[in-house]
């Protein structure tokens, strides 16, 4: 889901078709600044990238039309919408429903333009404007000639785009190379290929994990069943890095090391050795991590207690 983060930026994970009409999405962490108003999407959360990292895209708000659900236009992907700008055609597919309608009212929001009502609203039109379509220019042999253009208007202001006929000075290769780099939306499904090991994931999904030497963070795949909380490198990896047993989890909780240590989402994991630190992608998600662990604790402590009473009978 969307949340406001310290900076009162609007963020949160979507996948982009980066590549119009490749029907190809990629994971991305999109950051709406409604000041400016622009939208970017990174590889990552900035934080978890190197200083000085540049996002893979850029959308100026100010030259968008419209945002809305893209379902019908692109059937075979669920929970998608589009934003609709001068330039192109954005589509970005959502998370689930709730997280389609959110997207869709802050985008909106924030390329929507509020006219000041003292403002004069008339259009003013330049003499050289024909409105069958085109305008005057003269070229450099004195010869007046006609380009043709195309007038619509975007977020409430009318903006002119020539139309070239004939020769094109667009280039494809600026299409952005990063646009593979990640690869495409993993399955929010429970992975069956860790079921053979006898413990059934109670949840699973991708964290932001605080190193205990170097303190650099790294975003890792969490499992967590009967038997602990595991760390994978990716997500179908076999073997974890670690594994930390249940036995030895005393307390999950929303840390107050979150401004200190600049992370929004962050919780923390109390053990017997060590408290770790992990960021989730969103205030819904950490929430349903803490819970979740907290749980599996409570239902531990409460299965010691039956067997300890057993014992003694």
């Amino acid at each position: 889901m969307p949340y406001v983060d310290k900076h009162n930026r609007i963020c949160g994970f979507v996948d982009v078709e980066e590549l119009e009409n490749s029907g190809k999405f990629y994971r991305r962490y999109a950051v709406m600044d409604p000041k400016k108003p622009t939208l970017c999407y990174y590889m990552d959360n900035p934080l978890n990238l190197p200083d000085g990292t540049g996002p893979v895209g850029e959308i100026d708000l100010s030259f968008v039309s419209k945002v809305s659900d893209a379902s019908k236009l692109r059937p075979k992907t669920e929970f998608c919408f589009v934003i609709n700008s001068i330039e192109r055609k954005y589509y970005f597919q959502a998370n689930d429903k709730q997280d389609l309608v959110e997207w869709i009212e802050k985008l909106n929001n924030a390329s929507r333009i509020i006219v000041d009502p003292n403002s004069p609203h008339d259009l003013v039109v330049d003499s050289d404007f024909d409105m069958r379509g085109s305008v005057k220019s003269t070229t450099s042999m004195g010869k007046e000639k006609k380009i043709s253009y195309r007038t619509e208007v975007v977020g409430g202001v009318v903006v002119q785009t020539p139309i070239h006929m004939g020769d094109s000075d667009s280039d494809s290769s600026d299409v952005d190379t990063q646009c593979h780099s990640l690869p495409p939306r993993l399955s929010p499904t429970l992975s069956k290929r860790r079921h053979h090991k006898g413990f059934i994931p109670i949840k699973e999904g991708f964290c932001v994990k605080q190193g205990a030497v170097m303190k650099s963070w790294k975003r890792r795949y969490f499992v967590l069943d009967d038997n602990g909380l595991s760390y994978y490198k990716a997500e179908h990896d076999k073997d974890p890095i670690r594994t930390i047993h249940m036995r030895d989890i005393f307390d999950c909780r929303e840390s107050s090391q979150g401004t200190t240590l600049l992370r929004d989402n962050l919780f923390e994991l109390v053990t017997v050795n060590r408290t770790f630190y992990i960021q989730a992608d969103s205030p819904e998600e950490m929430q349903s991590w803490i819970s979740s662990i907290c749980g599996a604790i409570m239902a531990r402590r409460a299965s010691s207690a039956t067997n300890t009473r057993v014992s003694y009978v």
